[in-house]
This record gives C-alpha cells, structure tokens and sequence, in this order.
C-alpha cells in the first residue's frame, strides 16, 4: 500500500513538474541548474522564503498602522471614536438580527404601530444600528496608508530598477537567449517583495474591514499569486517585471484619493481619482495591450516559439485584459459622475464598503436623527484593487484590481 502511494506521488509530482509543459522544447531543468553567469536561475523553491517574509511584511503593517498611520490620522482630524449607538430596543434588535437590515414600508409601518414610534424615527435606528457593524473611518484610513506607502514605494522601486533594465526599452530582450537568463539580485527583490506582500494581504483580509467583495478579493489575490509564481518558476520575470511595474502605476493614486476622502478633503479626492482614472485606463487599455501582450504573443512566438507553459500564460494575460476593459468601464462611469456632479458619489467597482451610500456616515456621529453628519459627503472605497478593487487593485501580476 505504501509503495503503491509513494509511486501515485511521484507520478503525480513528475507530471507537475513536467519539462514538456513548463519548458521550450531541448530544454530540461537540469539546464537551469548552472549559475547563470554567478546569479543563478530562478527556481521553485525560491518561492519557500517568500512565507517568512509574508509574515515579517504583516509584521511591519501592524506597526506601521499604529505608530505612523494612526497619529497621521488623528492630525487631520479623524476621531478615534465608533459610531452613534442606536437606543437599545428588544423589539427592533429582534427584527435586525432574524429578519431585515432594511425593512420595507410595510415592515415600518407595522414596527410604527407596535412601538409607537414614528416612522423616520424607526429608520434613523435601522441606519445607525447598521453603521454600528461599520469598521470606524480610522481604521479604514490605516488600511489606506498602509497600501498607498507600499504600491508608491514598490512603484519607484520598479521604475528604478526597470530604468537600467535593456527589456524595458527593447521589450525584445525579454525572449533574447530565454530560458538561459541569469536572475539578479536586484529582480530577484522585486519578485520577492511583490509576493510577500500579496501572501501578506492573503493572511490580512481575514482580519481586515469585512467587504462585499471578499470573496472577489480572495480569488484576485490568488489569481495575482499565480501569476507572479508561475511566471517566475518558467523564467518569464523579464515582462513579469513590467506587468507589475505597469499595474503598480495607478494603485497608489487611488489609496490616495481614498486618504483624502476620509480626511475630507473632498476636492483633493475627487481630483486624485480622476487623475487615478486617467492613467488605469490610458496603462490597461493602451501600454498594456500594445506594449504587453504585443511582446507576448507576437515577439516571443517569433524568437522562442509556443509551448505549453506559454499558451496558459498568454492566456491568462488575455483574461486580464478582458477585466482591464471591464474595470476601466466602471472607473469611467465614476469619473463621469464625478465630474458632472462636482464630488465622487459611489463606488461602482467591486471594492466596495459593505454599507450603502445611505449610511455613510461618520465614524464620530454623535447627534441625534436628522443632524447627524456624513463622513466625507461622497466615498472612494477601495486594490487593484483592488480591486475588485478594484483594489486596487484589480491587477493581475501586479495586484490590484
């Protein structure tokens, strides 16, 4: 029995590993086992340090929430206090938990007879009952901080490092003497902090805000893991660096509008996310289609040929267009209304809070019915992304949305 097993394994693991899929034909993994000019070769169990790693970037968010973010907050006025707390009331709560978190007209009217209270009074405690599940305006500015200081600080990194890089002004060179291309410390780096970081928001988004597009989020962060290591393990880092270079471009824009729509700073918001859609759509729909994907699926077919490996990659990149076009689309239509109404009013993307526009109010409403006040007028909720993000991102090898 132990041998029939430990044969099904190795099977099983042989056909994983398979030279036929993952390499161009005349090429073995025992190739890419040399130095490569004193570098080495990217291997799979390089992707081993990134757990450690993953961790230790979780490690620095919770630091940085709290020692950086969290006074940065404070000083442009955002209270460290929870939502209004709706009057306690048995019957109410009873009808909240088991029934409806929105009670339709007739629902009201009916609660209105039986407690003898008034209608708008039944709905101000429904609205401040849902706002009290809300996480507190602080805490999603943290979670903003958070991601805008690593996708700027991973942007100039990759921009940096691309700069000296010949791929990113002869996209060419991302085929030239492929697979035999040496890894170097500085991509090496770059790979490494970009999948740490997404492990790091695989382990977070259990502990973080609640969204309707968990879910969403779950299978974005996953795609974007296995993107980024199936492109490193067949040595396809070279345009892997720039599709993340190019996803990362726009991610911190929209964490910044975000910061400024909990801040209130409702003109620095809606400027900062028109800005944020001009460039997602100018990099999804122009760089990445004609620069990406042109370098893909026409300049490699010319100078290594397809094989397995490179059809699901060139497919998956596809798939990741069809999204860019879908995500842009969104993105325009908020813009739009954001310049035709003079502010944000919604979030049309996938990130969005679980709250409705209705109940947007502020983490420090303390007044009563009718004068409580709004937090920040109209939203920009988060990647990529999500996003899904749009997080940001929605992004493919980049994160984000």
């Amino acid at each position: 029995m132990a041998t029939a097993a430990a044969g099904a394994l190795g099977l099983l693991w042989g056909w994983l590993w398979s030279e036929r899929f993952w390499l161009p034909q005349n090429v073995s993994w025992a190739d890419l086992e040399g130095p490569g000019d004193g570098y080495g070769y990217p291997r799979a169990r390089h992707i081993l340090s990134v757990f450690p790693l993953a961790a230790g970037v979780f490690s620095v968010r919770l630091l940085f929430e709290r020692f950086i973010a969290k006074p940065c907050a404070l000083h442009v006025g955002i209270q460290d206090s929870g939502p209004y707390q709706a009057q306690p009331n048995a019957i109410l709560e009873k009808v909240f938990i088991s029934v409806t978190k929105y009670p339709d007209e007739k629902r009201l009217e009916g609660l209105s007879k039986q407690l003898d209270w008034d209608v708008r009074k039944i709905q101000c405690w429904f609205r401040h009952r849902r706002n009290q599940d809300k996480p507190p305006t602080l805490t999603k500015f943290c979670e903003s901080m958070w991601r805008f200081t690593f996708y700027l600080c991973i942007f100039c990194y990759g921009v940096r490092f691309l700069w000296s890089s010949p791929w990113f002004w002869d996209t060419r060179q991302c085929w030239h003497s492929y697979p035999y291309q040496p890894l170097t410390n500085g991509l090496y780096y770059y790979y490494i902090m970009e999948l740490a970081f997404y492990w790091s928001l695989m382990f977070s988004q259990f502990t973080d805000i609640k969204r309707k597009d968990f879910l969403i989020m779950f299978v974005h962060h996953l795609a974007t893991i296995g993107l980024i290591t199936f492109s490193y393990i067949n040595n396809m880092v070279r345009v892997g660096t720039l599709v993340m270079c190019l996803h990362d471009a726009s991610d911190f824009l929209l964490e910044a509008a975000k910061l400024a729509n909990y801040a209130k700073y409702q003109r620095l918001c809606d400027t900062l996310f028109v800005i944020f859609s001009a460039i997602f759509v100018v990099t999804r729909l122009g760089i990445y289609p004609f620069w990406i994907l042109n370098t893909t699926l026409f300049e490699s077919w010319e100078m290594i040929g397809p094989y397995p490996s490179w059809w699901l990659f060139n497919g998956l990149l596809l798939i990741l267009q069809v999204l860019h076009i879908i995500w842009s689309y969104l993105i325009a239509r908020i813009a739009f209304k954001a310049l035709i109404r003079g502010k944000v009013s919604k979030d049309d993307r996938s990130d969005v809070e679980s709250s409705s526009e209705e109940e947007d109010m502020t983490s420090s409403t303390k007044g009563p019915c009718g004068r409580s006040s709004s937090n920040g007028a109209g939203r920009v909720n988060g990647h990529m992304g999500g996003s899904y993000w749009l997080k940001s991102k929605v992004v493919g090898m980049g994160t984000s949305a």
